[in-house]
């Protein structure tokens, strides 16, 4: 059953819930729950989705304990999206290519299967506002994490040259290393060789709300005129980088695409159902910040 309103009705649970949430350190600027309890009440499934807050140390601790919970899964994100690539017992092609899992199901036949759901949202996010790359141009990405990965290798995979940056050069070289073809430039001279690429993606915590550093701003002066920036950050909806970039009149893309587009497949999953990405979702979530 599909309601056409943004206030679907209430969300009724029984024993027999289906339940699944969102991994992280922290876990609080999520919206992963706003998103799939809304899909759940819209549906009618019954089931729930919760935030599950979990250190680094504790992180294999409580996906067992989730498993054995009856827990049908969850979502990975920072900084726990490698742990699951090495905890999965099967990983799909898009998580063996990214070497990071950012959904986690939990089969019947009691093994975990991993999914990197993110490379494959963000290109939707990206077509969505009808700024998707052409193959054979060129972007840049921000970071050498899970998410990196997952974006490099969808971006590759449309034919799409990759070129990242990140502050610990060591993390940028063993990310080419996975990824073929990726090239590495230095974190103190990507911002001078802007102007060679047609997409720029933040693929780190940087800029968040309640991150390592929210005021994250670099010097977008040297970037041709119809250079895109895309956020994966969705919290603020509007972040420096992309404040910046609207300042000095370029293209932009929030992170909050990404999440809803990437949020199908495990929901499909877990759930039963494949959800619609459309405007009454996009603007149910937007107004739970």
């Amino acid at each position: 059953m599909t309601q056409s309103s943004n206030t679907p009705p209430s969300q009724i649970i029984t024993g027999k819930a289906r339940l699944a949430g969102v991994l992280g350190w922290p876990v609080g600027h999520s919206r992963s729950p706003a998103l799939h309890n809304y899909w759940l009440r819209r549906y009618g499934v019954d089931g729930a989705y919760v935030p599950l807050p979990a250190t680094p140390e504790n992180f294999v601790a409580a996906v067992m304990g989730l498993k054995a919970a009856g827990f049908r899964g969850a979502n990975v994100t920072i900084p726990h999206k490698e742990a699951a690539y090495r905890l999965a017992d099967e990983l799909d092609h898009s998580a063996r290519r990214a070497g990071a899992v950012n959904t986690l199901v939990f089969r019947d036949d009691g093994k975990i299967l991993g999914l990197s759901t993110d490379g494959d949202g963000f290109l939707a996010s990206l077509e969505a506002c009808g700024m998707l790359p052409q193959p054979q141009s060129r972007a840049i990405l921000l970071g050498a994490g899970g998410a990196a990965r997952s974006v490099a290798a969808a971006l590759q995979d449309r034919g799409i040259q990759v070129a990242i940056t990140n502050r610990t050069q060591e993390r940028a070289m063993a990310l080419a290393k996975a990824l073929p073809g990726v090239e590495v430039l230095p974190w103190n001279e990507w911002e001078q060789k802007l102007g060679m690429f047609s997409l720029l993606v933040n693929t780190t915590s940087l800029g968040m709300e309640g991150g390592p550093d929210p005021l994250f701003c670099p010097d977008l002066g040297q970037a041709a005129p119809e250079l895109v920036v895309a956020d994966i950050v969705y919290v603020p909806q509007i972040t420096p980088l992309l404040a910046s970039a609207g300042q000095h009149g370029l293209r932009t893309v929030g992170g909050l695409g990404m999440l809803l587009h990437q949020a199908r497949l495990g929901f499909r999953e877990w759930f039963g159902i494949d959800p619609q990405v459309d405007d009454a979702t996009q603007e149910y979530v937007l107004n739970s910040f």
